[in-house]
């Protein structure tokens, strides 16, 4: 029998071949590994502690904000934070997924106002630029009393 990996060329052709695609795909994925780190850490440190001080670490001067209630800029998304520090102390979200393509980062989370809250079902999207946050788009559901299935929101 004559495989393919029993001739030496076609053998070493396969071999560097193999390292080649291994190589463009663990570039990205590094790339995407950062940015989700960068992301949990900016969702933990700045939304869940509400440290607006810490915020300039994560995310850059010029971010844009997608939330029609929140302006851009970092200084904007600072004074948002200090805002739900006042509001909502007892406000937090519980990441159940994080998925990474490129540059971007999504969030899909459990936000909620208290314990006793039943919450809201959010993703979250973050372009990483630089290892910096440049931009978020957010979508939010609440989640219901009642559901016509069993399998829950997240």
């Amino acid at each position: 029998m004559n495989t393919i990996l029993q001739q030496p060329i076609r053998r070493a052709a396969v071999a560097a071949s193999l390292l080649l695609w291994a190589s463009i795909g663990c570039a990205g994925s590094a790339d995407e590994e950062a940015n989700k780190r960068l992301v949990l850490a900016f969702q933990e440190r700045v939304l869940n502690g509400k440290d607006a001080d810490v915020a300039a670490q994560y995310v850059a001067e010029h971010y844009v904000q997608h939330n029609p209630r929140v302006p851009d800029g970092l200084a904007a998304l600072q004074r948002f934070v200090r805002e739900l520090r006042q509001s909502s102390p007892d406000a937090s979200s519980s990441v159940k997924r994080v998925v990474a393509e490129g540059d971007l980062v999504v969030l899909h989370s459990h936000l909620k106002r208290n314990k006793d809250d039943r919450g809201m079902a959010l993703v979250d999207i973050f372009r990483v630029e630089n290892g910096k946050l440049v931009e978020h788009w957010d979508v939010m559901q609440p989640v219901p009393e009642t559901a016509a299935n069993a399998n829950g929101m997240f």
